[in-house]
């Protein structure tokens, strides 16, 4: 029988496998050498890491099926033999399921579902050769990096506008995901990765291939989106990039594929357009896609969903952003979803609360304001619309006047018009929707 230590840990190997390891410690060597970085990857403590974040990330399943909660119990029963595959470098990933998403302006992004047993060996490479890279890592890379985010890339840019630096070059590659180039992405992991079955199993990753359908395509180029290793092997290509910028002595911030170059004036701009655009086509073998980068006023183009104000640079959502929580708001507050207001706040304090805590360091507060107007203002159209003929008896329960609430009651006019009404707002006030729970984008 197995020991209940056993079959808590789906990561545990067999007494053989375990190489003179004592019970608690990990499964290799304490000194284990520079390049062995695969033995790092096969820790258990970095498994288990793994593991966990494999499962708070959740997403959805590969090509087999398998779902993130299955995964433990299939790691309990098979993971000897996994990692003995791996060791010896036998171990052949699965082909990614692909999967299109819709984007704002009406075209699809393509993402690279990995089974979930894939995500986890993705993962726990992720962690050990983000560390790997991370000392060399430019200070102006913000993207899938520890104690790193959008914010501080955004504040940068607006640091830098500050110092007078009042033109950006906002330069977006085209299909990056889709295009790495495989050959020099291995040449460049060379560099601070020197265990060449690690660097063998990555390009096997690569090359997994993508199933759509029973039809399975090899990968000749590309990095696909939804794998947890895309992130840092995007940073890896682009760190290139990065030191090449800060040769040439620019201002910069980088955020995964999008970055910004400020400069002081148009002339300049252009001209670090062109050249950093033909330094991008020859040297990384991408293509920077002149539909959508420019040399502008930082006002008139959004980074990372933000943009400045034309007066003191200070921070604002950009109109995409706005756009896109308002279409969310119309699809939660629809009049004929028939469920109970109760229900609809709690939906919308949940995307409400992950918006902020996103973008609540905008400074320009007057389009959150009027937001905040506009969803009660939607929630009263909703209500309203469900009192249906009790909302004469509805508006005297939460004391409008008679005259009030029979000419709302009795008014033509649709649930929208009336939901600007004086008597709605008496009946339904702020104060109203904040004690059931909905958030202010705006403290009032």
């Amino acid at each position: 029988m197995k020991s209940h230590r056993e079959a808590a840990d789906p990561l545990r190997k067999p007494a053989m496998l375990q190489k003179d390891a004592v019970a608690g410690e990990s499964n290799t060597p304490e000194s284990i050498p520079p390049q062995a970085l695969l033995a790092r990857v096969l820790e258990r403590a970095n498994l288990q890491r793994a593991l966990k974040q494999v499962r708070q990330n959740k997403g959805a399943p590969g090509i087999d099926g398998m779902t993130v909660d299955e995964l433990p119990e299939y790691l309990r029963h098979h993971w000897p033999e996994i990692c003995a595959q791996l060791e010896a470098g036998r171990y052949c990933p699965q082909p990614v399921r692909r999967v299109e998403i819709p984007k704002p302006d009406g075209k699809t992004r393509l993402l690279g579902i990995p089974t979930v047993l894939d995500r986890f060996i993705q993962q726990a490479i992720a962690q050990v050769i983000s560390a790997q890279w991370e000392p060399h890592f430019h200070p102006h890379s913000y993207g899938f990096r520890p104690q790193r985010s959008a914010h501080q890339a955004v504040r940068k840019m607006q640091a830098d506008i500050h110092q007078g630096y009042g033109w950006v070059v906002d330069m977006d590659v085209e299909a990056f995901f889709d295009r790495v180039n495989h050959d020099r992405l291995m040449v460049r992991l060379k560099r601070h990765t020197h265990d060449r079955d690690l660097l063998r199993l990555i390009n096997r990753y690569l090359k997994a291939g993508v199933r759509m359908g029973d039809h399975t395509e090899p990968t000749i180029m590309g990095v696909p989106q939804g794998g947890p290793l895309s992130p840092v092997l995007a940073n890896i290509v682009l760190d290139e990039l990065d030191w090449e910028l800060d040769r040439r002595g620019h201002r910069f911030a980088r955020y995964a594929d999008d970055s910004n170059i400020l400069v002081k004036s148009r002339r300049a701009g252009e001209r670090v357009m062109a050249s950093v655009t033909r330094w991008i086509d020859d040297t990384l073998r991408l293509t920077v896609n002149p539909r959508k980068s420019a040399v502008d006023r930082p006002y008139k183009r959004k980074f990372l969903g933000f943009t400045v104000s034309r007066s003191g640079a200070k921070l604002k959502v950009a109109d995409k952003a706005i756009d896109k929580l308002k279409h969310r708001i119309r699809e939660l507050t629809r009049r004929t979803r028939g469920r109970r207001l109760e229900h609809i706040v709690a939906e919308l304090r949940k995307a409400l609360l992950g918006w902020k805590a996103y973008f609540g360091i905008a400074e320009v507060l007057s389009p959150l304001r009027d937001i905040d107007k506009w969803i009660r203002r939607k929630l009263r159209c909703y209500q309203w619309k469900q009192w249906g003929r009790a909302g004469y008896r509805e508006l005297r329960k939460r004391g409008v006047t008679v005259r009030e609430a029979w000419n709302t009651s009795k008014s033509a006019h649709g649930p929208w018009r009336l939901s600007k009404t004086p008597a709605l707002t008496l009946a339904l006030p702020a104060r109203y929707f904040s004690s059931m729970g909905l958030p202010a984008l705006v403290a009032r």
